[in-house]
């Protein structure tokens, strides 16, 4: 596409709210031009916009909205969080960019959590939500970084404050990435804890290290080993399944036929990283291809556009794929 320069100003100029947006160094900026490719240039409060036509323009919304915010300091997390809100709203080509963000703001369930009110950053994120709301078992799959595992714990934590289930459930085989841990020593939770480590960062975080802490202690969260998942009924609970793509078909089945009244499920995955033998097939590959058509069972498929972690992460899953591609 045809590069083009677009030039906005912020009049009357006020240099707190300048800082504010620039960030330290010009920080906020470097993630505007990564984020679009394109090049900005500064003078005061005069911008020009360098790049692709369509990245400028949404370059130049994007500052224009940062600038809305510049009362109070910007953080880098804002500023990354703002410009996949601004990507994923202008892939919804039938809707004006107005209308789409209400629209957004209206559908997305709101999940009240220690760090506040979450909802979806993408279409995809804001309709697994709806998912996982309506549906009792809902599968998330797709790459890292797309707020799988971190919504399907945000929705636990939520449904344990209004009490609409008694427990959460956290359950991940304990399948190692390539690599050969040993020995483990210590208790169950302590042998399992390696493994359920991304499911207490996101705990921690969403309820505070101390609450946690007390829930586990009540029995409100509780970690379930997925080999020693056999013969149990989960009633009341909130289940969530990590790292799917680990399990074998056994397994999968195994879990699956666990849930019981009052329950719902979440089973996240990858199924480009699988880290079984070889020679054994994924439980998450073959729960897609037998359960897709079963009402009551949801799937929700994450792409690189979902990913909201720092804006590189998008980069890498995209250079991966292009190169798994051309193998």
């Amino acid at each position: 596409m045809k590069p083009e320069s677009v030039e906005i100003s912020f009049s009357p100029a006020d240099n707190r709210r300048l800082a504010n947006l620039c960030g330290v160094l010009d920080e906020n900026i470097k993630q505007v031009e990564n984020t679009f490719n394109i090049e900005i240039f500064r003078r005061g409060e005069h911008f020009c916009l360098y790049g692709a036509a369509d990245q400028t323009r949404l370059a130049a919304k994007a500052l224009k909205n940062f600038y809305d915010q510049s009362n109070q300091h910007i953080s880098i997390e804002q500023i990354q969080l703002g410009l996949i809100e601004i990507k994923s709203l202008a892939a919804k080509n039938q809707l004006q960019p107005e209308l789409s963000t209400q629209l957004h703001s209206v559908l997305s369930p709101q999940l009240i959590t220690r760090r506040g009110n979450i909802t979806g950053r993408t279409s995809r994120q804001t309709a697994y939500l709806q998912q996982i709301h309506t549906h009792d078992i809902t599968f998330g799959i797709g790459p890292a970084g797309t707020g799988k595992t971190y919504l399907a714990v945000a929705t636990a934590v939520d449904a344990l404050e209004r009490e609409t289930v008694g427990r959460i459930i956290l359950v991940r085989p304990a399948v190692e990435a390539g690599e050969n841990l040993g020995f483990l020593p210590g208790d169950m939770a302590q042998k399992v804890d390696p493994y359920l480590r991304p499911l207490y960062d996101a705990l921690y975080e969403l309820m505070g290290s101390d609450k946690t802490g007390k829930q586990f202690e009540r029995g409100a969260i509780e970690i379930a080993p997925l080999a020693f998942m056999r013969g149990r009924t989960l009633n009341q609970s909130f289940i969530i399944l990590d790292e799917a793509q680990n399990t074998t078909p056994a397994q999968m089945k195994m879990f699956l036929t666990r849930i019981g009244f009052g329950s719902k499920a979440v089973i996240t995955g990858d199924t480009t990283q699988v880290d079984l033998p070889k020679n054994q097939k994924s439980g998450l590959i073959e729960a897609e291809q037998v359960l897709s058509n079963i009402r009551g069972i949801a799937f929700t498929r994450f792409k690189t556009d979902d990913v909201v972690r720092h804006p590189l992460v998008q980069r890498i899953v995209d250079a991966y794929e292009r190169h798994a591609v051309t193998q």
